[in-house]
């Protein structure tokens, strides 16, 4: 059983605790079986072993080949391979990339670095549920069209995209697609083939692994330059000395969450119904995103004539989030919100909540009972 936290943690999205059996799996592998995987010695031999059978473990977990599977640091690194390394593979079809306004950074600012080298890049509007028209990406996509980035789950929303729709629109205009399934992966189940994807990006992180590990999907025959060069290591493609702990510690991630995966769906869908009817029930509250098309654990709900960062200041013990914790440094209101139709005091007035298989039906009723104070609004709790 974990120990309690200190903290109401509700934001899971932004990252997860380590679960107990992960640590327990990653321990052996940071103390005696510290060999470098890539030594040609019976040692680092073995180390090697374990890696392979981790990577095949990872890769079926997304019924992926187990070669079509790249390790990087994170899924930030495993985005920047991939779209970078597209662009510079397929200069001879085109340089026009199609990606959504409401993607994470890590996409966004892919694509306007490489707009500074002369690419084209599409910005798809979303409409107000946080969905995209499928006809606006059918009619832009161009016969220079080589990319065509779509996130899975949306990180701030919960927004589910259409992914096999879309994968079949830029494969009929001869594109690739990439997703990045950061929120997805560990949380629904994920084929690659049956979605028709062909690069696909995630992190340890986001499903009770630690950080620092991540991996990128590279289906067969989808050719990318190298971005970081040195050694040769992961197919020549992410070269730097492979980490061992992190690897064995994301397999293990992804045999608990194949094992846990039905039952957390309904667990911790039925905590997020509760916490999100109980906060809409206040006055002035309304819901930022699709209610149907959506990740069962999270939640975006408007609170208008608050301000979210005063309210997060408040809550000392309950962590939740404002947007995406990878760019919380920057004050300035949520680009998905604000793309999504919000104005600026609507995206500031929003709180992001993302809960986790940690969470318990007393934390939800502490966390309403805590907000309905600060708002100072009166609410019998259910």
């Amino acid at each position: 059983m974990r120990e309690k936290n200190k903290y109401l943690y509700l934001d899971y999205n932004s990252t997860t605790p380590i679960d107990p059996k992960v640590l327990e799996e990653m321990l052996p592998f940071l103390k005696d079986n510290f060999a470098n995987s890539s030594s040609t010695h019976h040692f680092g031999q073995s180390i090697n072993e374990k890696v392979k059978q981790a990577r095949k473990q990872i890769a079926d977990f997304i019924n992926a080949e187990h070669d079509d599977l790249i390790f990087t640091s994170g899924a930030t690194e495993a985005i920047n391979i991939a779209i970078k390394g597209v662009a510079e593979s397929y200069l001879s079809k085109g340089k026009h990339i199609i990606t959504v306004s409401t993607e994470h950074k890590a996409v966004l600012d892919t694509c306007r670095a490489l707009e500074r080298k002369g690419h084209e890049i599409t910005y798809l509007t979303v409409q107000p549920n946080g969905l995209i028209d499928l006809l606006e990406l059918q009619k832009a996509i161009r016969p220079d069209t080589v990319l065509v980035s779509v996130m899975y789950v949306n990180n701030e929303t919960g927004v589910i995209q259409p992914i096999k729709e879309i994968a079949k629109l830029a494969h009929e205009k001869g594109a690739l697609f990439i997703t990045d399934a950061t929120q997805a992966v560990g949380k629904i189940e994920i084929d690659v083939n049956d979605l028709g994807i062909n690069l696909l990006c995630f992190s340890a992180h986001k499903m009770y692994a630690p950080k620092g590990i991540g991996a990128l999907y590279v289906r067969n025959k989808t050719k990318l330059t190298p971005q970081i060069h040195g050694g040769g290591h992961e197919q020549g493609l992410r070269s730097g000395t492979l980490n061992v702990p992190g690897i064995i510690a994301l397999a293990k991630a992804c045999e608990i969450a194949r094992e846990e995966m039905a039952l957390n769906q309904s667990i911790i869908s039925e905590l997020r119904e509760k916490l999100e009817s109980e906060l809409l029930k206040l006055p002035n509250t309304s819901l930022n995103g699709d209610s149907d098309n959506r990740i069962f654990n999270t939640t975006s709900v408007c609170f208008k004539g608050q301000d979210a960062n005063v309210l997060i200041g408040r809550m000392k013990n309950i962590a939740v989030s404002n947007g995406s914790a990878c760019s919380a440094a920057i004050v300035e209101p949520s680009h998905v919100l604000k793309a999504m139709g919000l104005s600026d005091d609507e995206a500031f007035a929003s709180l992001r909540f993302s809960l986790g298989k940690y969470n318990t039906d007393d934390e939800i009723e502490t966390v309403v009972n805590k907000i309905k104070e600060l708002t100072q609004l009166d609410l019998n709790y259910a």
